[in-house]
């Protein structure tokens, strides 16, 4: 059992999501930054798909009733055991007793922590997730919470580091044109590929908001609503776009200019705002 002392700017439990469930409405949701969750499993020798927590802005403290084995990974931010300040990106024994707390990460938003056996919250629709948008699974960790830890049932990876490169100060993201750039200008496209945009404040799990030079549409009016996709560029009639992260609606009647590539999903999940971010068209 893990006693949650503080929840932080916002910490919720995540896994893998609710895949296949869009044709009912239901987002996939899951780690924004699935990479650094699955890392994060595999150092404690979880299946990659089990739950732990995702740590926006860090600052969470979490009394450890018994013994465990843990990891961090994603934004690299500063964390201590009892004090003792520890590594990211390596298995970390925590004493039964110890409080963890979190600081604010240097670079990036979204730190995982992982568990030695899994948080084992209920599974509804088959995830363990907290979908911001619709309200499934479990409410964001808050003082008082517990947390039970499941069974353990895989053997540790045997490493004790896991080197990643190091988060990029100016990201620079891969899309894909489409599904709706006829619906834009020839020049909207050389405009999303030649400026740089900035993360607005109002961006969160369900999408990252982007102010920068407006895509200008070659079509007025609205589309039917249509299925939507994590990594797609929305534009909404101000022309700013819209980057879709993991709890973001199944469906949408704004254009679609392009989609994030898959490998850099997780990039897009550690902007913060302030930053910039550039797009490019993958190859």
């Amino acid at each position: 059992m893990i006693e949650v002392l503080a929840g932080g700017a916002l910490t919720t439990v995540q896994d893998l999501g609710r895949a296949g469930l869009a044709h009912l409405g239901v987002p996939k949701a899951g780690a924004a930054d699935t990479e650094s969750l699955a890392l994060a499993n595999r150092l404690v020798g979880n299946p990659e798909d089990a739950a732990g927590l995702e740590l926006t802005f860090g600052g969470a403290r979490l009394r450890f009733v018994r013994p465990a084995w843990v990891a961090v990974t994603g934004a690299p931010v500063d964390w201590a055991v009892d004090g003792r300040g520890q590594g990211c990106l390596g298995p970390c024994f925590v004493p039964g007793g110890a409080v963890v707390r979190f600081g604010t990460p240097e670079r990036g938003l979204r730190s995982y922590l992982a568990v030695r056996g899994g948080i084992a919250v209920p599974e509804v629709l088959g995830s363990r997730s907290t979908d911001l948008l619709s309200g499934l699974g479990p409410v964001p960790l808050a003082e008082g919470m517990t947390l039970p830890v499941g069974r353990i049932v895989g053997a540790f990876a045997g490493v004790d580091v896991a080197p990643r490169p190091a988060l990029p100060a100016a990201p620079v993201l891969a899309v894909v044109p489409g599904p709706r750039a006829d619906w834009f200008t020839a020049d909207a496209l050389r405009t999303l590929f030649d400026a740089r945009y900035e993360v607005t404040d109002r961006s969160n799990r369900v999408g990252v908001r982007l102010d920068g030079p407006p895509l200008e549409r070659a079509r007025a009016g609205e589309l039917p609503s249509e299925g939507m996709v994590t990594g797609a560029l929305q534009v909404p009639p101000d022309g700013k776009p819209i980057l879709f992260l993991a709890d973001h609606p199944t469906t949408g009647g704004y254009p679609v200019i392009a989609v994030v590539a898959e490998a850099d999903l997780g990039q897009a999940a550690q902007l913060r705002p302030g930053d910039g971010v550039r797009f490019r068209r993958a190859r």
